[in-house]
């Protein structure tokens, strides 16, 4: 999905993960806007968030890595 990546729920809020959090499936790592629709992006699997490879405000293109997580 093509657009501008928010690591946090709203400006000033916690950051929806931290590098060194345990993720569970399903649950919400940022959400990207893209024609004043904000979309969740979900984790695939459960893990530790090793790295974060992108930062707030960022524009981000399909298919590009967002999050390193291991399991």
């Amino acid at each position: 999905m093509f657009g501008i990546v928010h690591l946090t729920p709203a400006p000033g809020e916690a950051p929806f993960v931290r590098v060194g959090d345990t993720v569970t499936q399903g649950q919400v790592l940022c959400t990207i806007e893209a024609m004043k629709m904000f979309n969740s992006i979900e984790s695939e699997v459960t893990g530790t968030v090793l790295a974060i490879l992108v930062n707030a405000g960022d524009e981000v293109e399909s298919a590009q890595p967002l999050f390193r997580i291991g399991r």
